[in-house]
């Protein structure tokens, strides 16, 4: 518990982040990441969330449209 504000200020203004809300419900936080391909992000997903201390699962939802 707390980790989402802290997650939140760590994340902003970090390269391929569009947007980050605190949200309510069965969600913490959202994030919005920008990258040129699949790879980039998994690699910003692994090494800038993944790595937050109480972070214990997250769900990477791609847009194709």
């Amino acid at each position: 518990a707390g980790h989402s504000r802290a997650m939140v200020n760590m994340l902003q203004g970090k390269p391929g982040v569009r947007s980050i809300n605190r949200v309510t419900g069965p969600y913490d936080v959202i994030v919005e990441l920008e990258a040129p391909n699949i790879e980039a992000v998994s690699e910003s997903v692994s090494e800038n969330i993944h790595t937050v201390k109480g972070i214990m699962r997250t769900i990477t939802c791609v847009c194709i449209g």
